[in-house]
């Protein structure tokens, strides 16, 4: 493939000029953030599962416009799928659907993929119950519920 734009599929610069599901999401239940420390590209993933399914996805990235286009593929073939059928988005897949990407781009689609996978994971082990979560809570035991002037909480 030639330099520029030329090496990228329409399909891929039609994501990553007009990326879908992006922003935030104020009624997600997993939220997840990725990033990939060699280039810098770093994605925060939110998700809404409701009944075993992807009900919602949203993104937020600061990347490429390849990495930008692979969470945009990513995400859209994550929305309304069951937790088994989104867990088969990889990045092979992500990068098919795109119709490709150039060897040194091809990376980016690990971002979306892992992203997905990890909020998957980090669902099924909270929110379902099959691991406790973690405990945010401060032991307070024994102190002083004023404080001393000039001490913070």
């Amino acid at each position: 493939m030639s330099d520029g734009y030329n090496q990228y599929t329409e399909t891929v610069l039609d994501h990553a000029r007009n990326p879908r599901n992006v922003g935030g999401m104020d009624d997600a239940n997993v939220v997840v953030q990725v990033g990939d420390p060699d280039c810098g590209d770093t994605l925060l993933l939110f998700m809404r599962i409701d009944d075993g399914c992807v009900a919602k996805v949203s993104f937020l990235i600061k990347g490429c416009g390849a990495a930008i286009a692979t969470a945009s593929m990513g995400s859209e073939l994550v929305k309304g799928k069951s937790l088994n059928e989104a867990l088969l988005v990889t990045d092979a897949t992500v990068t098919a659907a795109l119709g490709g990407l150039p060897d040194d781009k091809e990376h980016c689609s690990n971002l979306i993929a892992s992203a997905v996978h990890a909020a998957i994971a980090q669902y099924t082990s909270t929110i379902t119950g099959e691991a406790p979560p973690i405990d945010f809570e401060v032991d307070m035991t024994g102190r002083d519920p004023k404080p001393a002037e000039g001490e913070q909480l």
